[in-house]
């Protein structure tokens, strides 16, 4: 595969090659690999939470020019920003249990479904499972700079980042 300028690119990992056939790790302005920043993106929403990812992600936008790693970039942060909107979604049926007990409750009665909170409960477990295995998966693929497809949050990056 050839790119820019007649060079030479390997098809598997997409490293620039040299005309000897030694590969050329694409860089960032950081000093390290385009792959290496964009998996330290994911793994940071996976271990940190938001604000390290998030201002790693601002970065990438504001200085790097690769975009394949810009697109990662808003990836890992549309993967957690989904996955906390399911969550607080699905914790709002347990809440609006709890405000229909204490209006019961002032009355003197008693409102509770155990079985409707412990199911909201395992539902956000499995949530959290969820989120965490894609993370991890994303950010390994993205040490060699590939992907694993989530079409809901793949076609909203593409729709938006052209």
């Amino acid at each position: 595969m050839r790119g820019e300028g007649g060079a030479a690119f390997c098809k598997e990992c997409r490293e620039r090659k040299d005309n000897e056939g030694e590969t050329d790790v694409q860089k960032t302005k950081l000093g390290i690999s385009v792959g290496l920043l964009g998996a330290a993106i994911y793994f940071m929403g996976l271990f940190s939470g938001y604000m390290v990812a998030v201002l790693l992600a601002g970065y990438v936008l504001l200085f790097e020019e690769n975009e394949w790693l810009k697109k990662s970039a808003v990836k890992a942060i549309a993967v957690m920003v989904l996955f906390s909107i399911l969550i607080a979604v699905a914790n709002l049926v347990p809440n609006a249990i709890s405000v229909i007990d204490y209006i019961v409750s002032m009355f003197g009665g008693n409102f509770h479904i155990a079985f409707v909170t412990n199911l909201i409960n395992a539902v956000v477990a499995v949530l959290n499972i969820i989120q965490k295995l894609l993370l991890l998966g994303l950010g390994m693929s993205a040490l060699s700079q590939g992907t694993i497809a989530v079409p809901i949050i793949d076609n909203l990056v593409d729709k938006y980042m052209g």
